[in-house]
């Protein structure tokens, strides 16, 4: 896989808001018609009442392509398959401060591995403005729980992974929250101790995709009455290092190149 692919993940931020009718981020780089129009085709010109964002760490597009199988609840479920380039340092906070800013590295301030709290305008803050209600439910010391503090949204920190999972359950059988984000970094945890195709990794990766499934499942049941665009949506790539480990952070298409799976539900479907 020697070829960069040539859309830039700062094209989401701004495809979110569009499809929620919300204006997007101020720095965001415009919005990915691919997207846009998808959904906008599937409601009949009308605007998302709900957006699920799964975020599995470090899912990369080469491993999707050759392991098929291991998403195969995600393929089935999902209708749009959009590939992106994310951005350098290809590390997680990095990444998704791009995912929800819309915004370049040297414009959203995060340059590195580290995790200060984002000060430009997000995703989440153009949805505050325009009154809905949002949620991100991950783990403490993940870069989704820390770069995106000191707003005013529901933050659910929890210990784990299933804890995380089971309250984003929670959350959609509740359907009080028009935008929800969660994360999951557990491939991304054992592709670096064991290397991405390691049979610990793509179980992982099998887990991943059955989460999906079950989150999907509700929705399609409890949210019957909205409008509903939902998303597998990484942050970025990987590759194997010596040792038998896995890495990323690196300009190379394996840690760049990235495929999101979307789906939308029109009401009543």
């Amino acid at each position: 896989m020697g070829d960069i692919n040539k859309t830039s993940l700062d094209t989401l931020a701004g495809a979110l808001c569009k499809i929620m009718g919300v204006e997007a981020p101020v720095c965001s780089n415009g919005a990915n018609a691919d997207v846009t129009e998808y959904a906008s085709r599937v409601f009949g010109g009308e605007s998302a009442d709900r957006i699920f964002m799964y975020n599995p760490d470090a899912v990369a597009q080469w491993i999707c392509e050759k392991y098929p199988t291991l998403i195969r609840e995600v393929t089935a479920i999902t209708e749009l398959e959009e590939c992106y380039c994310t951005v350098m340092p290809s590390v997680t906070p990095v990444c998704f401060g791009t995912m929800y800013t819309g915004a370049q590295p040297e414009v959203h301030g995060i340059r590195k591995y580290e995790k200060p709290v984002i000060k430009i305008d997000t995703v989440f803050d153009a949805l505050l403005r325009a009154g809905k209600r949002v949620a991100i439910v991950a783990t403490p010391k993940c870069s989704i729980a820390n770069i995106f503090l000191e707003r005013e949204l529901d933050y659910f920190i929890c210990e784990n992974i299933n804890e995380v999972n089971a309250t984003a359950c929670e959350l959609i059988i509740e359907d009080k929250h028009d935008f929800i984000v969660v994360y999951n970094g557990n491939y991304d945890a054992v592709m670096h101790k064991n290397g991405p195709e390691s049979l610990a990794a793509l179980s992982e990766l099998r887990a991943n995709s059955q989460a999906f499934a079950v989150f999907d499942s509700l929705i399609r049941k409890h949210w019957r009455s909205h409008n509903v665009f939902e998303a597998f949506a990484m942050d970025h790539g990987c590759h194997e290092i010596d040792g038998d480990c896995g890495s990323h952070g690196l300009d190379m298409p394996e840690d760049l190149n990235i495929k999101h799976y979307y789906k939308a539900y029109n009401k009543g479907e």
